[in-house]
């Protein structure tokens, strides 16, 4: 079992810069893929940034060269650094982790890019 609880969300203004946390309870290291989803009211939730155990990271077109995606296992965290935040990157942010065949989702927070 693994539970994931996101923090470090907020409001900002465009051109700001956020860092998402996903402290997750168990050994992350020992997951198969970490990922960070986000969702708009009446839309799919979709595919942010995802990293791999063997440190290989795959980005949405649309945050490309804008986000990173890490982890510090130490820590059992997984971090989503945000910069140069446009409007349309509003929604609420989800962490995700597949661990052997079962996949957890953290409870969101919600990222606000606004003026």
């Amino acid at each position: 079992q693994v539970q994931l609880v996101e923090s470090g969300g907020g409001l900002v203004q465009p051109g700001g810069s956020l860092r998402l946390s996903c402290a997750a309870s168990g050994n992350i290291l020992s997951a198969n893929y970490m990922a960070w989803y986000r969702q708009i009211p009446g839309k799919e939730r979709e595919l942010v940034a995802g990293i791999t155990r063997a440190n290989n990271r795959d980005y949405s077109p649309s945050v490309k060269g804008r986000f990173s995606i890490s982890t510090d296992g130490a820590k059992n965290t997984v971090y989503l650094q945000m910069s140069d935040l446009k409007p349309e990157d509003t929604a609420v942010y989800y962490c995700y982790a597949i661990k052997g065949t079962e996949g957890y989702w953290g409870q969101g927070t919600q990222v606000t890019v606004s003026s």
